[in-house]
């Protein structure tokens, strides 16, 4: 039997930890392509405005510590694995690991400026619906 709780099984928004939320947000909208946006909380909080039902927030509230190991945090999807690369390329990113080639998802990781390591995930079973 199931038990009951108040927590839904649903990541409502991803934090992701930043040292310098200018540095931030300009690599974050020109990564993804996005607008920008106010910061909210005195300048501490941006919201990147997402699909889905998934949030993602720039958080500068603690500067102390960026991610210090080489997991993902987070992945964002891509229809096209190497034009992401080629994209990410060009933006002279810091690319972790190169794509790696599965039978159904392809994959690469990256730093963004505070050494938080992202990935860029191709679902192919999502394409050929």
């Amino acid at each position: 039997m199931q038990n009951q709780s108040p927590i839904k099984n649903h990541v409502g928004e991803i934090f992701i930890h930043v040292s310098d939320m200018q540095r931030a947000i300009k690599f974050y909208s020109d990564l993804l392509g996005l607008p920008l946006q106010k910061t909210a909380h005195e300048g501490n909080i941006y919201q990147i405005i997402t699909t889905g039902s998934t949030g993602v927030l720039l958080d500068s509230h603690r500067k102390d510590e960026p991610n210090q190991n080489n997991k993902p945090i987070l992945f964002f999807d891509t229809d096209h694995i190497h034009n992401s690369y080629d994209h990410i390329k060009s933006l002279n990113v810091e690319i972790v690991s190169e794509i790696e080639v599965h039978e159904n998802i392809s994959f690469f990781t990256l730093k963004d400026p505070d050494g938080n390591v992202l990935m860029v995930n191709e679902d192919k079973r999502k394409i050929n619906l």
